[in-house]
């Protein structure tokens, strides 16, 4: 291993973890997994935890996730028929933004394949202004705090 690959993050630096099979069409013309895929499994990585511990109600509820920032780091290819696992933590969790941090790794593998991250500023659905994080987020988030220092406002 080199200096680079042990400064990679591993699956221990991430706390919840979603399986997402690849599919036929997420494949492009080089046999790779296209790099808008990933965007697509950061997404549904969040979000899907988010609405399993009760927090997002992405009909009814009145706070909302907007994605204004976005970058991913590619470390060796994806391709189908693989499955992949998604670890989620967080990196900031502020007053009304978190900063999401994804990393991908094909079943099995130790080894990340792509980390990436977004950033969500949460606003109220129908005004689109920023709202505070409520406690009860707040406390169910900090735990996929990565470092517990950057859990302020």
């Amino acid at each position: 291993m080199t200096g680079v690959e042990a400064s990679r993050p591993g699956r221990a630096d991430y706390h919840s973890f979603r399986t997402i099979p690849t599919r036929w069409m997420d494949n492009d013309a080089y046999g790779h997994v296209n790099n808008v895929v990933y965007y697509s499994w950061f997404d549904t990585a969040v979000n899907s935890l988010l609405v399993e511990m009760g927090l997002l109600d992405i009909r009814h509820g009145n706070i909302i996730g907007l994605v204004v920032e976005t970058g991913c780091r590619y470390h060796r290819s994806v391709a189908f028929p693989e499955t992949v696992e998604a670890g989620v933590r967080i990196a900031r969790l502020g007053n009304s933004s978190v900063r999401w941090e994804v990393g991908i790794f094909t079943a099995g593998s130790d080894a990340i394949a792509a980390e990436g991250f977004f950033v969500h500023v949460y606003v109220d659905r129908d005004a689109r202004r920023p709202l505070p994080l409520p406690d009860d987020w707040r406390a169910a988030l900090a735990p996929l705090v990565l470092d517990r220092s950057a859990a302020g406002p």
